[in-house]
């Protein structure tokens, strides 16, 4: 079994739990407007890895996980290499190690549930509040990240709904709260984090030769989007 990596980053604070250890997976069918690594889309490429490989490099840092900290698996898209990361995370549950998913949730099969049932923490990008923008901006359904949301429910996985905020398309009032609503309804979601939506990786695009798509789309407040965030936690608190 061969896996595919783009990149590593070492110590990540913001990517799940305590300290991670980050594997960003090589590929990912979607096309999101704001995508900030378009150089994982292509399935060809990256660092080829075997998954005693990959755990053993993991190991390297269990002195600083402490209790939370683990291995998170992004991308690219990781669903796209279930198999392979089932046999990881496998690993690293039977080394103490806790796994984290980092997901747009866009599929569902025998070889992603056995994935889910390794996996401790789910981070679920919900990028949009309606199946016309998802559609429109990133070539997947609504229903299809709702559908995958059902299924962490009924696993009981620790969920953090996660949504990059990009100013005229998806920071409404009403988009607000979707996501309360969504914490509300199921009881696998433990937090909402807000992501101000960033423009630095507008080299890459450049690099590439391909066209940003949303270049034209200024960067929100950093605070505006803290602040909010804070209100969505106070509502999920009071319900």
């Amino acid at each position: 079994m061969i896996g595919r990596i783009h990149s590593y980053e070492s110590l990540g604070a913001l990517d799940g739990p305590g300290l991670r250890y980050v594997v960003f997976m090589q590929g990912c069918p979607l096309s999101c407007g704001c995508c900030h690594n378009p150089d994982t889309s292509t399935f060809e490429g990256g660092e080829e890895i075997t998954p005693h490989e990959l755990y053993a490099t993991v190991e390297k840092y269990r002195p600083y996980f402490g209790t939370e900290g683990g291995i998170t698996a992004s991308g690219g898209e990781p669903l796209c290499q279930a198999e392979f990361l089932s046999e990881v995370f496998s690993l690293c549950r039977d080394g103490g190690i806790t796994t984290c998913l980092d997901t747009s949730g866009y599929m569902l099969s025998e070889t992603v549930e056995k994935l889910l049932d390794l996996t401790d923490t789910v981070l679920l990008d919900i990028k949009y509040s309606c199946d016309e923008d998802y559609v429109k901006y990133t070539g997947m359904s609504y229903s299809a990240v709702i559908d995958f949301l059902k299924v962490l429910d009924k696993k009981g996985i620790n969920t953090v709904l996660r949504r990059v905020i990009i100013p005229g398309l998806n920071d409404k009032p009403e988009d607000s709260e979707c996501l309360v609503e969504l914490s509300q309804k199921y009881s696998c979601v433990k937090k909402v984090e807000l992501l101000p939506f960033k423009k630095f990786c507008t080299e890459k695009y450049e690099r590439l030769g391909i066209p940003f798509p949303f270049a034209h789309i200024p960067e929100p407040d950093p605070e505006a989007v803290k602040k909010e965030e804070a209100r969505i936690s106070e509502l999920i608190k009071i319900s």
